[in-house]
């Protein structure tokens, strides 16, 4: 049995509808973060010892908002790259039918996002504008090898957060139980992508192979920085220029980012997608060191 007919079997065995899966009557509970306290970007300097309690709980609604929409920008970017990509296959074929099937997860998600966001009660902040730009241009060009490898950094790199936070019971319900739902079926759609990888990578000429490995990196700078929009920090009455500095400063942040991003820069890097010359913009996106 190929990868594609296990992940046909296994969506079709567990998969969500958050529409009916989850309630979205329920209220907010008083008190509780909406992510951890210990990964808010801010958590460990000095802004974040002038904030209240009240105000730090506030931070974590607005920044699980806004890597809520930029989870969901980048679902819409995968989805475009997905279809384009179909648009010459064999649709007779377990591939494009898993494909499909993944992209239909996607929308699912993607509304799930949007709820979430509606239900929080905070603005979808979405990348800052010159990188929302930038995504057009990717969607656009995305293909082969560093498409589906892009997919599987903003998909891991999340993964690695909600898996933590989906267990941790300071969190509200809600934003437990979307992270719970996005983890379980986010699993085939990153089995599915290092399968595709895997699969591409030795067909590349050496120049295919550099052109994709500068690809990834641009994108993955983008996706890392592109988390936190510095507007989250007006919500509790910092300047967002001096937010995100402190943001990009903080050694406590840039271990989050590490941490989200060790087990697929470890993978990519040894299928060799990870080269010397591009090692530079990987360490500023902090998701190596």
């Amino acid at each position: 049995m190929t990868v594609t007919d296990r992940l046909l079997k296994s969506s079709a065995k567990q998969s969500y509808d958050p529409e009916v899966d989850l309630d979205w009557d329920a209220p907010l509970v008083d008190g509780l973060w909406y992510m951890q306290p210990e990964r808010v970007s801010l958590y460990g300097t000095a802004l974040w010892d002038r904030l209240s309690e009240e105000q730090r709980i506030e931070l974590s609604r607005h920044e699980v908002a806004s890597i809520s929409s930029v989870g969901l920008w980048f679902e819409l970017i995968l989805m475009q790259m997905m279809v384009r990509d179909l648009y010459a296959a064999d649709p007779r074929t377990p591939r494009m039918h898993y494909a499909l099937t993944e992209v239909g997860d996607e929308c699912r998600h993607s509304l799930m996002f949007g709820k979430a966001i509606e239900k929080v009660g905070a603005p979808a902040y979405g990348p800052q504008p010159v990188i929302h730009r930038l995504g057009r241009l990717m969607k656009t060009i995305g293909v082969g090898a560093s498409a589906y490898a892009s997919i599987l950094v903003a998909e891991e790199i999340l993964d690695r957060w909600q898996r933590e936070l989906m267990k941790d019971e300071r969190v509200q319900p809600l934003v437990r139980m979307v992270c719970r739902i996005h983890v379980l079926e986010e699993a085939r759609h990153m089995t599915f992508a290092r399968d595709e990888v895997e699969s591409m990578l030795p067909d590349l000429s050496k120049v295919a192979l550099t052109w994709h490995q500068v690809a990834l990196a641009q994108t993955a700078f983008m996706v890392a920085r592109a988390l936190v929009n510095p507007e989250v920090y007006r919500a509790v009455g910092i300047d967002p220029r001096e937010g995100r500095r402190a943001a990009l400063g903080n050694p406590h942040y840039q271990d989050t980012l590490a941490w989200m991003g060790e087990r697929v820069t470890s993978y990519l890097d040894d299928l060799g997608l990870i080269p010397r010359h591009q090692r530079v913009l990987w360490k500023k996106s902090m998701l190596i060191r």
